[in-house]
């Protein structure tokens, strides 16, 4: 699993029939900064996944890929390599809290 901020949405009209309905979301990873620990750095790739959760704009998810992301319910027989599994609302390392959803 790996944690990433949503940053937006994918809009695809035509796609595999098993895709149908599903929304698509771009997702930037976040990752523990190595020189300071108590915040995330963005990572420099952005990934397209599914959402099977209702995610917004700006959240911070949990999400799996490659064969995992098949595991998620309703996906098996879709031709996904990632999938949004999760709506984060706390993130701490060593001891201090680096993210709190504003909820």
């Amino acid at each position: 699993m790996f944690l990433a901020r949503v940053e937006g949405q994918v809009v695809a009209t035509k796609k595999d029939p098993n895709m149908s309905g599903r929304k698509l979301l771009i997702l930037r990873p976040q990752l523990v900064d190595e020189k300071d620990p108590t915040r995330f750095r963005p990572g420099t790739n952005t990934i397209v996944a599914v959402d099977s959760l209702g995610c917004g704009e700006g959240e911070m998810v949990l999400f799996c890929q490659g064969s995992s992301a098949r595991l998620a319910p309703g996906m098996k027989e879709a031709p996904v390599d990632a999938v949004v599994i999760g709506i984060v609302d706390g993130v701490d390392v060593l001891g201090k809290t680096i993210f709190t959803s504003r909820a």
